[in-house]
């Protein structure tokens, strides 16, 4: 599959999500459903994909939307009832992707699509993976020695250590595989002295085990640091460069930019005093225009910007919405992207940037109407960007 199937007349009032349906997420789509005039997507629960028990009808178009913010099937997904437990992402992952994939062959049995792609959504989520797919496309990216399928395996602070000096570094982000909204992420720095020292959202308790906070905290030492990445380890680790990022207002800066359909449809501000900008670890929404002020001041294009995550999304073709998180070098003259993630469209009340033809929209109703354009000619939706004005399971 190389890209998402177009809505044909004769589909357009079957519309299926996979989703937990108490979510939020499912409610926006729904949204944007009703204000389509459409009749409400069905919604499978990700329960019943979990359990066995999703069916699909003949000429449906399914739609995939993040399993996360259910107790039960983060329990099935992750094989412990303690939701906020930072370990398990590598059992989350293989039953995640084996899922999906039983769910492919359902809707193709069914006479159904699916909007996205399962092979593309199994690089996605694995940081590694989708790490070397876009250094493989030329989209410029952190330096890393973890990235690709031949990438060596990181079994604890050892590893982190040598490959850090591999790369000629004393600061790495040092991220779980399969995490997702910064969770198991530790920014870490090492002085010439040797004193090692980790900025991160997890909290280890007394007896080793680790939990996700919503505060992030420092670690001031090398055993403690140590500690938290042996911990992690066997769910898989990926490092990479810290790149000094350019700042706003005297904080850290980065953006969320979604493409959709190939096409940069929406775009935030992320900026922090801490090196997570991501907005429930305490980041705020910062100003856009000042951006694309500090761009053009920089002597840059902000659509050079937005090409840069057009292209990060190229290179999943199958994938009908993504989240780019992009990165800006100190001082705005040169992006690179930190990851593509394929739930990070949940950007509450965000509408579209000017000339992207969702101007009006949301994400959703930015996603719903690409998905209804059927051309004339009978190929998919997905378009090439021509001009631009100078105008985010994956949490912001």
């Amino acid at each position: 599959m190389t890209s998402p199937p177009p809505l044909t007349h004769a589909r357009r009032a079957r519309l299926a999500v996979v989703g937990n349906p108490a979510n939020r997420r499912v409610r926006f789509f729904q949204d944007a459903v009703r204000a389509a005039l459409l009749p409400e997507a069905r919604v499978v629960p990700w329960l019943d994909v979990l359990r066995g028990g999703a069916r699909f009808l003949d000429g449906e178009t399914v739609r995939l939307d993040s399993p996360g913010e259910d107790p039960e099937v983060e329990r099935l997904l992750r094989g412990t009832p303690d939701t906020t437990r930072v370990e398990g992402t590598g059992l989350w992952y293989e039953r995640f992707t084996a899922a999906v994939s039983a769910l492919a062959v359902g809707v193709r049995s069914a006479g159904a699509a699916l909007v996205d792609d399962p092979d593309e959504l199994a690089v996605l989520f694995d940081k590694r993976l989708g790490h070397g797919r876009l250094h493989e496309a030329s989209v410029p990216v952190p330096e890393s020695p973890t990235s690709g399928p031949d990438a060596p395996p990181v079994h604890g602070w050892d590893d982190v250590r040598s490959l850090m000096a591999e790369i000629g570094t004393r600061r790495a982000f040092v991220k779980l595989a399969h995490g997702s909204s910064a969770s198991g992420v530790l920014a870490v720095e090492s002085a010439p002295s040797g004193r090692v020292q980790a900025t991160t959202s997890v909290e280890r308790g007394p007896d080793g085990r680790l939990f996700n906070s919503l505060r992030l905290r420092r670690y001031r030492t090398e055993h403690e640091v140590a500690a938290i990445v042996n911990a992690l380890a066997p769910d898989g680790l990926h490092v990479e460069r810290w790149m000094p990022k350019a700042s706003q207002a005297g904080r850290a800066a980065d953006l969320r930019v979604v493409v959709i359909d190939g096409r940069a449809t929406h775009a935030v501000v992320r900026t922090s005093r801490s090196p997570m900008t991501n907005l429930h670890l305490g980041g705020a929404r910062g100003d856009l225009d000042a951006v694309r002020t500090a761009v053009r001041a920089a002597g840059g294009r902000w659509s050079e910007a937005l090409e840069v995550c057009e292209r990060a999304a190229a290179a999943f073709p199958g994938t009908h919405c993504v989240g780019v998180d992009l990165l800006p070098s100190s001082g705005w003259r040169r992006f690179a992207v930190g990851e593509v993630n394929a739930f990070g469209d949940l950007l509450p009340g965000l509408t579209g940037l000017p000339g992207s033809g969702a101007e009006d929209l949301d994400t959703y109703a930015a996603q719903l109407a690409a998905l209804l354009r059927a051309p004339a000619t009978g190929t998919t939706p997905r378009t090439t960007r021509t001009t631009m004005s100078t105008t985010g399971t994956s949490t912001p």
